[in-house]
């Protein structure tokens, strides 16, 4: 199946640290970017769950662009992937691959990536509960690679 990687977040710093009324952080210069190296393991380099011993079986974050409103991205979900014509919700516990043009990537969609309550203060109210269940799924990867914004062909297998 054909989809699109719509954006892409690769971010050095947590954003949403204390209470959700005191505001986030303010969001790292080119944390929205045009391709990311993912390496097998490890997660995505460059991003604040890199190689972090707690998120190695949730080291990547992906989402389907359905379950965003207009005008909400990647900056206020948080996730790493932001991706258009993939029910990633339907999926856990699958290994979706995906290859935007330079290699294939396996990602083995481990849990849910549930929202919390700043999606209510960076979205609009009723954000967090409206994302429960749609949220996407955290990630293991399974190869190193490129993924990049743009066309991407999607294969979905079972583990």
């Amino acid at each position: 199946m054909t989809a699109e990687i719509l954006q892409l977040l690769a971010s050095p710093i947590h954003r949403y640290e204390g209470r959700p009324a005191a505001g986030p952080l303010p969001a790292p210069e080119g944390e929205l970017t045009s391709s990311v190296r993912v390496r097998a393991g490890l997660g995505i380099e460059g991003d604040r769950y890199y190689a972090q011993p707690a998120h190695r079986d949730a080291s990547i974050t992906i989402m389907s662009a359905s379950s965003l409103p207009p005008g909400a991205d990647l900056v206020q979900a948080r996730r790493n992937i932001l991706i258009a014509g993939v029910p990633i919700d339907d999926l856990i516990g699958k290994i979706l691959t995906l290859d935007s043009g330079d290699g294939p990537v396996r990602l083995h969609l481990r849990r849910r990536a549930n929202p919390c309550a700043w999606m209510d203060v960076v979205i609009a109210p009723g954000q967090f509960k409206a994302m429960r269940g749609k949220g996407g799924a955290r990630c293991v990867p399974l190869d190193d690679g490129t993924l990049r914004v743009g066309p991407v062909e999607v294969t979905v297998t079972d583990p």
